[in-house]
């Protein structure tokens, strides 16, 4: 059990710093090359803070463990918005200006229903992996389409400018992105095989571990990113990070792992996780989206999102434990 432990652990340092330096990197070397500092917001600060999702999930697919690839895409998302919103607005109520991210939020729902529907039969299958590596592409040609026709003095669009590194030398920043790149899935190797250590200790599913630990693990960069801009006042950008890291990691994560091998998953996916998914996704949308002005996410609502993901981690072990127990010895 301790060298299982070592192994989470170690995998989850290793993953977060890996992740920080490939986005560092990538992000100073487009802007090196003249790239838009929002276009490299929406879509490598997005895709590089969902880099450590979409490569665990990649070598749990790989290596047969489809329950904790499906469990890590689904409880990210749900932590995304959980945790880390909650504990970015109880720190500092935010205040939603961006019209980017009013038009954003209807992707990430249309996204969510897609996904739903290819969850029925309990499978997402190889086509269906292209379809949501397709849906990946048109996304990121949609969000470099809305960067080049932001809305003047969008606040979104001061933030990302704000947050990309501007001292970085090409050679340094190309140094970084392939650190981060040879980082990665070594982390991950070692997280993964922690994982499924615990989970036969435990004697729980492989999916449990991926809804609970390895989820809130992984979404560690999405944590670091949005309390750093909170604590600088960049609102839009704190949720800014949390919406585009929820897009990629259904098409990206989800798409990615089914593509390698065809993944199947229990039940209480489509039954359980998956409608809390949705649930705290509309509770974000009417707390963020400002009907008549700037949307709002005050201490009490990041109070009320912690409760509820409390609660939700609660009902998993507990799902979990009457699944065990209903196993003949």
């Amino acid at each position: 059990m301790l060298i299982s432990l070592v192994q989470l652990l170690g995998g989850f340092i290793l993953l977060v710093w890996g992740a920080d330096r490939l986005v560092a990197g990538a992000s100073a070397t487009a802007r090196n090359f003249g790239v838009s500092p929002l276009i490299i917001g929406l879509t490598i600060v997005a895709f590089g803070t969902s880099s450590p999702e979409l490569v665990v999930s990649a070598v749990a697919a790989y290596q047969g463990k489809p329950g904790l690839a499906v469990g890590n895409a689904i409880g990210s998302n749900i932590a995304n918005i959980g945790v880390i919103l909650g504990v970015t607005a109880l720190i500092y109520p935010l205040r939603v200006e961006s019209q980017i991210l009013k038009r954003e939020y209807p992707q990430l729902m249309l996204i969510m229903i897609v996904c739903f529907i290819m969850a029925a039969n309990l499978e997402f299958s190889r086509l269906e992996g292209n379809i949501l590596l397709v849906g990946l592409a048109a996304l990121v040609l949609w969000m470099i389409r809305l960067g080049t026709r932001k809305e003047p003095n969008d606040p979104l669009a001061q933030d990302y400018a704000d947050e990309i590194p501007t001292d970085m030398p090409t050679r340094a920043a190309l140094l970084w992105m392939g650190v981060g790149l040879i980082i990665l899935p070594l982390s991950s190797h070692f997280l993964v095989l922690g994982s499924i250590s615990i989970a036969r200790t435990l004697e729980v599913s492989e999916t449990v571990i991926g809804l609970t630990i390895v989820a809130l693990g992984t979404s560690l960069p999405e944590l670091a990113a949005s309390l750093t801009s909170a604590l600088r006042k960049e609102d839009d950008l704190a949720i800014g990070n949390i919406i585009g890291s929820n897009m990629f990691n259904i098409l990206g994560v989800l798409g990615i792992a089914a593509s390698i091998k065809s993944v199947s998953f229990e039940r209480s996916i489509l039954t359980q996780d998956m409608p809390v998914m949705f649930l705290f996704t509309v509770s974000l949308f009417f707390m963020a989206y400002g009907i008549r002005g700037p949307g709002r996410i005050r201490r009490s609502s990041g109070v009320l999102l912690l409760i509820l993901f409390f609660a939700y981690q609660v009902l998993v072990w507990q799902t979990a434990e009457k699944v065990v127990s209903a196993i003949p010895s």
